[in-house]
């Protein structure tokens, strides 16, 4: 029999975000800073793909990529996302909305640099989303930035940036047997910024 008492304590989202991201660290066999990222073009149609959190706190959600990619596009078109994380080992979720930001030069330059060499070039390199007419083109231009840049970091191209998503909405989801889920949704009220609590049905 389930107990009648939520799995999910009322507190504060970005509390509960960090006690559920540290056990995922520790269970999840692989990138449990992996994300589905949904964005929208302007006219409203949809695209999702994986993407790495970067960064978090009550300010937001990081996450970088090219903004001349697909997704970038549609950021640039429709500042506002959502994201979801699955972490399978856990049987847990978090789904989160809200508007986007881009973040300052300053902060994708320190990332773009905290990264591997190699991991810096294949960016560079990359017109991200956009027609390759063979694999080699694109191998190619990794070593043409490899012999231009012998030493130290490759420089951080002004496409490539970072976005933070600033939530409105976080649902914190836990599995429970014969699909008597647990669902909490945090909301924040726009004007005085204060969190509001709810159980969902499942």
């Amino acid at each position: 029999m389930q107990s009648d008492e939520s799995a999910i304590p009322q507190s504060d989202p970005f509390m509960l975000f960090e006690v559920w991201y540290a056990e995922a660290k520790e269970s999840e066999p692989n990138d449990p800073n992996a994300m589905a990222l949904a964005t929208a073009s302007e006219d409203g149609l949809p695209s999702v793909r994986m993407v790495l959190l970067k960064g978090h706190g009550p300010d937001g959600f990081v996450f970088y990529t090219n903004a001349e990619s697909r997704k970038g596009e549609q950021i640039r078109a429709n500042m506002r996302a959502a994201l979801l994380f699955h972490w399978k080992s856990l049987r847990r979720q978090i789904r989160i909305e809200g508007p986007l930001e881009e973040v300052s030069s300053a902060e994708a330059d320190a990332y773009f640099h905290s990264r591997p060499r190699v991991s810096q070039i294949g960016s560079a390199a990359s017109d991200q989303s956009r027609a390759l007419p063979d694999r080699q083109v694109y191998l190619d231009r990794v070593t043409a930035l490899e012999e231009r840049y012998p030493e130290g970091n490759i420089p951080r191209p002004p496409h490539w940036t970072g976005f933070r998503l600033s939530p409105r909405r976080i649902e914190f989801w836990q599995d429970r047997q014969y699909r008597l889920h647990d669902r909490r949704l945090f909301v924040r009220d726009a004007a005085e910024e204060a969190w509001s609590d709810t159980l969902l049905y499942p």
